[in-house]
C-alpha cells in the first residue's frame, strides 16, 4: 500500500439511481474492480479498514444501499426494499459507473445481494467473496421449520411493528449512542474495535429521514431468497469467511454453504464476530489480497 493511497480521505461521491442519489467511495486506479457491499444498518465506512489496503493493487468501490448510508430513504410504498432490487442497483452501478465485471464482496445482508447479482447476470460478476453471510433465519420458509411457538413469536414481533407508531418509537429507542455500543459489542468478538467513531458511522445515518421507516421494512420482509436458493445457480469462484464468534449467524449452519459446487474455500475466524472485515482488518485483508490473486 504506498503512503499517497493510505493518507487518502474516503470522500463520499454521488451516483443517481433510477432518481435517487447513492453514495460510494472508490480509491485505486489500476487492476480488476472491487465492489464492497454492507450488511444492514451499516454503510460502505464500515470498509474503511479495507479500502486503502486493497486500492494498493485495485479499483476499490464501496457503495451505500439503497436505504442505508448516506443514500436516499424513499418511503417503502415508493421502492420495495428487496434483494432483487438492491441486486439491481449493484448491477447498475458496475455497468454505469465501474464500467467492467467486478468482484463483489459482501458482509451480512451484503451477501446475499451480491449472490443476487451474480444469478441474475453472471456475466458482470467475477467472484464473491462472502463474510459471515446472512443466513435469512426470518425467511419465512425457514420459520416453518422452527416449533410453533417461535413461529408465533417472531410473527407478532413482526405485526407489532407493523403499526407505524410503535415501530418508529421502537427504532428510536435503538437508535442512541447506548443501544448502539450495545448491539455492537454483543456482535463484535474482540469489543477494543467498538470505537466512538464507529458508533457514529453507524448512528449517524439513523438520524435522516425515513430511516425507521426503511428499518422496519427490512424487519418485516420474510420473503425472497435465502443463500442456499441462489448458490447452486452461482457459477463464479466463491470465496467464505466466517467469524465463529457470530452470534447472529452460526457457523456450523455457514460451513453446510461450503458444500456448493461454486465455493472454492471457506475460513473460519476464531473469536471473530459478524463484521470481521472491521473487527480483524489486517487478517481479512490478507485473505482477500490471496483470493484475488488466485487465477479464476
Amino acid at each position: 500500500m504506498t503512503a499517497d493511497i493510505a493518507n487518502e480521505p474516503l470522500a463520499p461521491q454521488i451516483w443517481h439511481w433510477q432518481g435517487y442519489p447513492i453514495v460510494y467511495r472508490h480509491q485505486g486506479t489500476t487492476g480488476t474492480p472491487l465492489l464492497l457491499i454492507h450488511g444492514f444498518g451499516a454503510s460502505s465506512l464500515h470498509w474503511r479498514k479495507n479500502i486503502p489496503v486493497l486500492a494498493a493493487a485495485h479499483r476499490v468501490y464501496a457503495i451505500d444501499l439503497l436505504g442505508f448510508g448516506g443514500s436516499a430513504k424513499p418511503a417503502p410504498h415508493m421502492v420495495s426494499y428487496t434483494f432483487e432490487t438492491w441486486a439491481t442497483l449493484v448491477l447498475d452501478f458496475c455497468h454505469e459507473v465501474i464500467g467492467a465485471p467486478t468482484v463483489l464482496i459482501g458482509n451480512s445482508i451484503g451477501c446475499v445481494v451480491a449472490l443476487q447479482a451474480a444469478v441474475f447476470a453472471p456475466e458482470w460478476v467475477r467472484q464473491l467473496i462472502l463474510l459471515n453471510c446472512s443466513l435469512r433465519q426470518l425467511n419465512e420458509r425457514k420459520r416453518q421449520q422452527l416449533p410453533w411457538y417461535r413461529q408465533w413469536g417472531t410473527t407478532l414481533l413482526q405485526r407489532i411493528l407493523g403499526n407505524r407508531a410503535i415501530g418508529t418509537y421502537f427504532f428510536r429507542q435503538i437508535a442512541q449512542p447506548r443501544a448502539v455500543r450495545r448491539i455492537l459489542h454483543q456482535a463484535y468478538g474482540d469489543t477494543t474495535a467498538v470505537t466512538e467513531e464507529l458508533v457514529d458511522i453507524l448512528l449517524g445515518p439513523a438520524q435522516d429521514q425515513g430511516a425507521a421507516d426503511v428499518f422496519l421494512a427490512f424487519v418485516r420482509y420474510s420473503q425472497g431468497p435465502v443463500p442456499e436458493d441462489l448458490l447452486p445457480l452461482v457459477t463464479c469462484p466463491t470465496y467464505f469467511l466466517w467469524g465463529t464468534a457470530d452470534p447472529w449467524e452460526a457457523i456450523a449452519e455457514g460451513q453446510q454453504l461450503a458444500a456448493f459446487r461454486c465455493v472454492r474455500e471457506f475460513v473460519p475466524l476464531a473469536g471473530v464476530g459478524h463484521c470481521p472485515q472491521d473487527e480483524a482488518p489486517a487478517l481479512v485483508n490478507a485473505y482477500l489480497q490471496q483470493w484475488l490473486a488466485t487465477p479464476s
